[in-house]
């Protein structure tokens, strides 16, 4: 592989089951449920898109990856911003995985909190609350769904170039 390649491959022990593992493209990296997740997370979905040769679905998929990434940490967090750490399992754990047939981008982003994600309603000066709808802005259709196996759910979007 050259300078600057991306390794993409699946992991047994840290990918959630599920959905992209059929794709011929597809790549997983797992994020501590911390601040530095959402900007780790742009920067792995824009390098493995060029490299996949889909520079032009990265600008939108950067997108819907923070949005998905930050509400997934969010979900994670106590009201103070600190991990919600489990007895048994430690910090609580943001995938993002995404997958291509280098038509349609499949952008997933699970997380450990059972329960649909929760679009908000900000009023006309708030500074937040705009991320699902954002998300629906740029992607071709989107959902949330539990997986069997996964403590907590998988929230996708789909593009395609």
């Amino acid at each position: 592989m050259g300078e600057g390649g991306v390794v993409t491959w699946a992991d047994p022990v840290t990918d959630p089951p599920g959905m992209s593992a059929s794709w011929a493209l597809s790549t997983s990296l797992p994020l501590g449920a911390l601040p530095g997740a959402t900007p780790c997370a742009r920067l792995h979905a824009r390098a493995v898109l060029v490299e996949w040769g889909l520079r032009e679905l990265a600008e939108a998929a950067e997108l819907i990856v923070s949005e998905l990434v930050t509400n997934a940490v969010r979900a994670s967090t106590a009201p103070d911003g600190r991990p919600r750490y489990d007895d048994v399992a430690g910090m609580p754990v943001v995938v993002l995985r995404m997958a291509s047939d280098r038509i349609r981008l499949l952008i997933e982003v699970w997380d450990v909190i059972p329960g649909a994600p929760v679009a908000a309603r900000p009023g006309p000066d708030d500074e937040s609350g705009r991320g699902l709808m954002l998300v629906a802005a740029q992607c071709d259709r989107w959902s949330w769904q539990t997986a069997p196996g996964w403590p907590g759910k998988v929230v996708w979007a789909e593009l395609h170039s």
